[in-house]
């Protein structure tokens, strides 16, 4: 695969995300008062993440900018990790096209962390304006925007089951936008076919 079709797989990622998180972020309100059932199991919900998955956050002042920091790094040799392996040409498509949808959804989430506390204010109790002249955070403090959500479905933990028994659960209870269904998808390539991935380079 050439590298203009490696880019051109990285764009179109970051032009669906970029663009569905604009329009969550400008035309729902945060949290379950803006939510809406597209089925029982799927649930279009505007959440911001301030950290990393499942919402953990690095703690103390610098906590958020060291992530973005990391995260500009780590997009940095995921980019060159792409170049380098179109350039040896004997890359397996599995691998470049796995690497692609890794970059394009770090890329993405990068995008909200370094940028959306300054081109938006809050969706708190209202719709969020776009460019904005009351932003909500600072260069490098920006939430990362999320709104996928499948509660496939809930229920009590049996009575008898260790820790978390009779204790209410709800499955899949994660929220997650396009970025990270492409980072998940690049690595489940990765996993799955990881002898065709990867069966040149041995």
């Amino acid at each position: 695969m050439s590298l203009r079709k490696a880019y051109l797989i990285v764009f179109i990622i970051l032009l669906v995300d970029q663009l569905s998180k604009i329009y969550i972020k400008t035309n729902f309100v945060y949290g379950e008062s803006g939510q809406i059932d597209v089925t029982s199991w799927f649930k279009i919900l505007l959440i911001e993440n301030e950290g990393m998955a499942w919402g953990t956050v690095i703690p103390g002042l610098y906590g958020k900018l060291f992530l973005t920091v990391f995260r500009l790094v780590a997009v940095t040799g995921i980019g060159y990790w792409l170049w380098d392996s179109v350039e040896r040409k004997h890359s397996s498509n599995y691998l470049i096209v796995a690497i692609s949808l890794i970059l394009a959804g770090a890329f993405g989430n990068i995008i909200d962390s370094v940028f959306y506390g300054v081109i938006f204010d809050d969706s708190y109790g209202h719709l969020a304006t776009l460019f904005t002249e009351k932003p909500y955070g600072t260069w490098f403090h920006g939430k990362v925007v999320d709104m996928l959500y499948f509660p496939l479905f809930e229920g009590n933990w049996p009575e008898w089951f260790p820790f978390w028994g009779g204790q209410h659960f709800k499955f899949f209870n994660a929220i997650f936008n396009i970025a990270d269904v492409a980072i998940s998808t690049g690595v489940g390539i990765l996993i799955v076919f990881n002898k065709k991935a990867f069966h040149h380079q041995h």
